[in-house]
């Protein structure tokens, strides 16, 4: 008698189930992809909400006052808020400003500079 050729059930059942693994790892791969595309897409808006304050700072020509103040910046359809903080340095010709940025309470980029009198 010849024997029947061909694949076992169990031979079945293990090569869809390394099939499965595959697949689900590639799932997991492209999730992580498309998180860190909208993270980066969270912070480029962030850095343009703090420059723009930063630039406003630098254009009025002037030593701007010790304090913190916060204003509402819309990028591409994101609302974030901009929390502006001025320091005093030891030089009094200087200010450092602190633009920190959040979206929904949470913090997602803080720009630094030094603000001279002009």
């Amino acid at each position: 008698m010849k024997a029947k050729r061909g694949f076992t059930l169990l031979e079945v059942l293990v090569a869809l189930a390394v099939t499965a693994i595959v697949l689900i790892a590639g799932l997991k791969a492209t999730s992580a992809l498309t998180d860190n595309a909208g993270r980066q897409r969270q912070a480029l808006l962030a850095g343009i909400c703090a420059q723009n304050q930063l630039i406003a700072l630098r254009l009025a020509r002037g030593l701007p006052g010790v304090g913190d103040s916060t204003s509402t910046c819309t990028q591409a359809g994101a609302v974030m808020q901009v929390l502006q903080s001025v320091r005093p340095t030891p030089n009094p010709n200087f200010r450092r400003v602190d633009a920190i940025v959040s979206e929904d309470g949470v913090r997602i980029l803080t720009l630094t500079t030094i603000v001279g009198n002009n």
